[in-house]
């Protein structure tokens, strides 16, 4: 099996709706996403999957998230927007993007240096 795997960032503001503690107020973060695709074959060129083209295709999906109050963005108006649903958004979006013969493995979302969460199925 081979496995491929991209980073990008962005920087938004969020709330927690519901919690009790500091993020149910308004503040930002950082955040670095990494996008991990495999294949047990490779393609013609012996590529999983071209960095460009899976970095393109997170990069065109956080470009919502990008300086802006997530809580505003329509997923995140019924979804608080954790690190947890943020992965779990990126992972479903991503899914259908990627070409047939990969599989999307996982979609790491880091608040800051020394928290993650990771969606995968």
């Amino acid at each position: 099996m081979y496995k491929v795997s991209v980073s990008s960032s962005f920087s938004g503001a969020h709330f927690l709706r519901e919690y009790k503690g500091k993020c149910e107020s308004l503040h930002g973060h950082n955040w670095r996403v990494q996008v991990t695709v495999s294949a047990g074959e490779l393609d013609s060129l012996g590529l999983v999957m071209d960095f460009g083209d899976l970095k393109k295709i997170l990069n065109e999906l956080i470009e919502e998230f990008d300086h802006r109050l997530l809580n505003e963005h329509d997923y995140f108006k019924t979804h608080n927007p954790t690190s947890e649903h943020i992965a779990y958004f990126l992972f479903t979006n991503i899914k259908t993007k990627i070409p047939r013969h990969c599989r999307l493995d996982e979609i790491k979302v880091w608040e800051k240096d020394t928290s993650c969460a990771t969606y995968h199925e």
